[in-house]
């Protein structure tokens, strides 16, 4: 323009300048900025607006704050898409007291917040579970003179789904009518998916028909949503007739919802309409799953030790075109490991390799892992010897498997030997193998040994878990070491961690034995008020301990709590209970001190008192 004797004016400029943004030239759009001022085209407010709002989506916030200071400085007085700017840019990559600060700049300079600001801020505390501090701007928003729009509804109520508060996302859903905001297709959706993710499956439903009803037509995520849902419940019949809908009124199916049903059939052991729906979504040109997603299909499935269809799926993976990896052989190779077909397990080892693909560290710790749970220790070492002659190193979780299953097959002195071996060839040791190996001493009557080494280690400033302290205490009353262990359980939270149920129960039940059995029960108390619960296992452990020891009230107190919290005898202790209280137990005429309804009679004690 200069060149034909024209000089471009601010307009001229801002529209450049934006659309250098946005083509990404930011280097080109800032230079032909200064360019501007050079030529004594003063900058406009749109000008500066152009500038900021790139460069905080470029989350470059020092160079907007610098624009935003030379802004006023040349006197033009920034607007609501000025601050809008900065607030998202901050809150978007979550500096929210810098998005708090640049709100109150905002209001002192008498800039009035929109519907907009107040949105952003709201994104930005769901987005970070905290929706219910997003309710109080939401509500701030009418003081302030401001309706809430149909965004402001999404954001609020999405974060409400997120967190799982289903009555808060119905109560807010339901007010939209109070403030005359008509759902659209998105909000539905996210209704929607709240009762699905519920399981309220039938009520989701409700939704999808009176969505339908009031005119706003379901769009992908909509059915992608039920579809997913009816999948996981088994419902497939359901989701086959969402899906024909969603294909009758033209909705576009992708990756998703194919995915979905293909994940479902597989599950349910229908491989035959699984490998139906793979071949009708090639066809319709969208890319089938990636083997990624076979794997977690196999994984669930042999999870729950369903191996042989679970290796079906090696049959839908082939019809795809796709090749097995080892990842795949290795999944496999767990499933029938926890099935306990160490065989199986083992000859789909060898396919592995003959199919062409070497094992790695994890495959050979899962096999030799399955050995040694399987009492076969010898196997597992054959397997490790192997895994070193091909050159494999041998990682943390190799040797743990193998301290593992020596400890469990008693080889105490070969376990410390590997554990030496261990320390000495380098590799990470652990918080898990500490555990490992102390609990393996002292599981092989070895707790002398386990606390030497326990106190090298706390000497050494070794972080340890609640799982050790726990082995720990139970180990020094083992020995006879009864203050120690009361030590160690004093200086729990001094050492940054809780106690467990298990910790508890360690603790009381060696009181009970020792005859504390009052300060047992205050340590009972004491646990219930820091909020740990006692479970079934726990206080069925306590009643034997009790009842062992002749306390037959204080046994009572705690059957009187299983009672309470709905729990039941476990057949330990109704077998203890029916050896003391029936015919020549010792105890049987303290039979009245127990609750009312375990006063049985000694020819009611039989096989069916066990339905108590």
């Amino acid at each position: 323009m200069p060149e034909l004797g024209c000089t471009p004016g601010v307009v001229a400029y801002n529209t450049v300048i934006h659309g250098f943004f946005k083509e990404g030239q930011v280097g080109k759009a800032c230079n032909l900025f200064h360019e501007m001022v050079q030529q004594g085209v003063m900058p406009d407010v749109v000008t500066y607006n152009s500038v900021i709002d790139a460069l905080c989506k470029a989350r470059a916030m020092d160079k907007a704050e610098y624009f935003l200071r030379q802004m006023v400085d040349d006197g033009v007085v920034p607007d609501n898409v000025t601050y809008n700017s900065l607030i998202h840019g901050y809150s978007s990559s979550g500096h929210w007291k810098e998005a708090v600060r640049v709100f109150k700049e905002m209001t002192s300079r008498r800039v009035t917040p929109d519907v907009h600001t107040y949105n952003m801020f709201i994104t930005f505390l769901c987005k970070h579970g905290r929706s219910k501090e997003a309710a109080g701007i939401f509500d701030s928003m009418a003081m302030k003179g401001l309706k809430p729009d149909n965004v402001s509804y999404a954001i609020l109520l999405h974060g409400y789904a997120t967190e799982g508060c289903l009555v808060d996302v119905i109560n807010l859903f339901n007010s939209m009518a109070t403030d005359c905001i008509l759902p659209n297709c998105h909000i539905f959706s996210i209704l929607i998916n709240a009762y699905a993710k519920s399981g309220k499956l039938d009520k989701a439903m409700l939704i999808f028909r009176e969505m339908q009803k009031q005119g706003v037509s379901p769009d992908a995520f909509t059915y992608s949503t039920l579809i997913h849902a009816f999948c996981k419940k088994g419902r497939l019949d359901d989701a086959m007739i969402k899906f024909n809908q969603m294909v009758d009124t033209g909705v576009r199916q992708g990756t998703a919802v194919y995915g979905s049903l293909i994940q479902g059939f597989c599950t349910h052991g229908d491989l035959v309409k699984g490998k139906e729906l793979v071949t009708e979504m090639m066809n319709k040109g969208i890319p089938p799953p990636d083997i990624m997603f076979f794997h977690s299909i196999m994984q669930n499935l042999c999870t729950e030790g369903r191996v042989v269809e679970a290796r079906d799926i090696l049959g839908l993976i082939a019809h795809i075109g796709m090749r097995p990896n080892v990842c795949t052989f290795t999944i496999l190779i767990g499933g029938y490991c926890l099935v306990c077909k160490m065989e199986d397990a083992t000859k789909m080892f060898e396919d592995m390799v003959s199919f062409g693909l070497e094992p790695c560290n994890i495959t050979y710790g899962i096999l030799i892992n399955g050995y040694c749970k399987n009492r076969r220790i010898d196997d597992g070492l054959i397997l490790f010897q192997e895994m070193l002659h091909k050159g494999l190193k041998p990682t943390t979780f190799n040797y743990n498997v193998i301290l593992d299953g020596l400890f469990l097959a008693g080889r105490t002195v070969a376990a410390k030997e590997k554990f030496d071996e261990m320390v000495e060839s380098g590799v990470s040791v652990c918080t898990d193998t500490y555990s490992i190996v102390l609990a393996g001493l002292c599981r092989n009557n070895c707790s002398g040994e386990a606390i030497t080494l326990f106190q090298k280690l706390s000497a050494m400033d070794v972080k340890f878990n609640i799982r050790i302290v726990n082995i720990m205490i139970d180990a020094f009353f083992r020995v006879q070491r009864k203050q120690e262990a009361k030590d160690l359980f004093a200086a729990i939270t001094a050492n940054g961690l809780v106690a467990n149920v298990f910790t508890y129960s360690l603790m009381m039940t060696n009181l009970i034995k020792e005859g504390s059995v009052e300060e047992a029960d205050t340590l009972f108390l004491s646990m219930e008020m820091s909020g740990c619960t006692s479970n079934s296992w726990m206080l069925n452990l306590i009643i034997r301990r009790l009842l062992e020891k002749g306390e037959i009230v204080k046994a009572g107190c705690y059957m009187s709590k299983v009672d309470a919290k709905s729990y039941s005898l476990e057949a330990k202790t109704v077998s203890l209970l029916i050896y003391l209280f029936s015919g020549k137990g010792k105890y049987r005429e303290h039979i009245r001190l127990l609750p009312t309804k375990y006063q049985f009679l000694e020819e009611a004690a039989t096989v069916e008192w066990f339905a108590i």
